[in-house]
């Protein structure tokens, strides 16, 4: 059986290694985001997509633009609470598979990240 690859920062690496680094685990989810970010060239990149998987660390994404490992975005999550979007103001690529890649949080200003916190704990409160 042949082992999916990812790639990352340090190479290609199995998607169960990639995995495997999470300091939480991400629950399955399914809502809106957006992404931008700029290449090496300086062009902004500008994409959309949906959340596959979120914790308090990070996120995966089924997006239509790709990004490469190391990649820094700024991130609009359309949470399903019906309100603003929430704000990422930096996360970095940790891997890329096809149109699936994996996003590490950097950055968020303490009002988001008490609402990404709410938001999880609702949410695995009501996945048990």
């Amino acid at each position: 059986m042949k082992r999916a690859q990812v790639a990352t920062g340090n190479g290609l690496q199995s998607v169960a290694d990639a995995v495997n680094r999470r300091q939480d685990p991400r629950p399955p989810v399914e809502f809106g985001l957006m992404y931008s970010a700029q290449d090496r060239s300086g062009e902004i990149l500008m994409g959309d997509g949906m959340v596959t998987d979120l914790s308090h660390h990070g996120l995966g994404i089924r997006g239509n633009t790709s990004v490469t490992p190391g990649m820094e975005l700024t991130i609009f999550l359309y949470l399903p609470d019906g309100k603003d979007p929430l704000f990422v103001m930096e996360a970095r690529v940790a891997w890329t598979s096809g149109r699936r890649f994996g996003v590490e949080i950097l950055k968020m200003n303490l009002r988001e990240r008490n609402r990404l916190r709410h938001f999880l704990c609702s949410n695995l409160a009501h996945s048990d």
